[in-house]
């Protein structure tokens, strides 16, 4: 699902336009990105648990070349879900 067809569901089960489900479905995602950013973990009960983890900087192989190369530290965003989402998939 994309977000156009998120917004547009978001839309139809919530009987608002369009453009206020873009609204509500940007502001979640700015959210999430915000909580992530001050506290590093945003957990949204039943659905799942967004969180910042730190990943090491390593050495690497350029797979074209064969060249090593220096891949550095950054932190990334991982998901995962809760018992509820994982109860709906099966």
């Amino acid at each position: 699902m994309s977000k156009t067809e998120l917004v547009e569901y978001v839309a139809a089960n919530a009987g608002v336009s369009k453009a206020e489900a873009g609204r509500v479905v940007d502001a979640t995602f700015a959210g999430i990105q915000e909580g992530l950013k001050k506290k590093g973990k945003v957990s949204i009960i039943g659905f799942g648990t967004f969180s910042a983890k730190k990943r090491a900087a390593r050495d690497g192989i350029n797979p074209l070349t064969k060249e090593p190369l220096h891949i550095a530290a950054k932190v990334v965003a991982s998901f995962k879900a809760g018992s509820k989402l994982k109860d709906a998939l099966n």
